[in-house]
């Protein structure tokens, strides 16, 4: 094979590759061809509160109502006095996290571990009912939030919770974390 012929060869191999990546890069990789664009009433639906209440939902409820919510929706699970049962025990269990005696098993409920109460209204927003997931609105999720924080002594049992003032309630265990020590893994908005 003469010199040109190769060359000319490497030439055509060469520009084949260039058209092959330029037709690669040109496309847009975000684009699989499935599935639809969501609707921003799907995206709603996966977008969490923040602890510091932005993202929550209009609406309002309290313990008075949420224990009529707890009684049709919860208690076959979670027990009459909010005890546990199928499902997890919801209060009690203070100061249980963090002791030197192995005996003592400790006992992780809202009141004893969780941080934010916007963590609590948005896990029974998305996964309560069991049997149901989803299915409770937002006012219900308020009053059964508001229930379980007033049998857990967290707040008092005619304060009314909404999106303005859920945040503001301070947890028993908020300040048992420690914080992701990365500030590029969780910046600042």
């Amino acid at each position: 094979m003469s010199t040109t012929t190769s060359n000319g060869l490497r030439l055509v191999a060469l520009l084949a590759a260039l058209g092959c990546a330029a037709a690669a890069g040109a496309q847009d990789k975000r684009h699989y061809d499935f599935g639809t664009t969501p609707t921003e009433a799907e995206l709603a639906r996966f977008v969490s509160p923040l602890p510091d209440g932005r993202g929550l939902p209009q609406g309002s409820g309290s313990a008075a109502r949420g224990k009529a919510v707890y009684e049709a929706n919860c208690l076959v699970c979670h027990g009459d006095a909010l005890q546990g049962g199928q499902g997890d025990r919801l209060v009690g269990g203070r100061g249980t996290l963090v002791n030197s005696d192995p005996a003592r098993a400790p006992v992780k409920t809202v009141e004893s571990y969780w941080p934010y109460a916007t963590t609590l209204f948005d896990y029974i927003k998305r996964a309560m009912p069991l049997t149901a997931p989803g299915t409770l609105s937002n006012d219900d999720v308020y009053a059964v939030t508001a229930y379980i924080l007033a049998q857990g002594k967290i707040i008092e049992e005619n304060e009314v919770l909404d999106a303005g003032n859920l945040a503001a309630v301070k947890m028993p265990n908020r300040e048992g974390f420690i914080p992701d020590p990365r500030p590029e893994r969780f910046p600042a908005p």
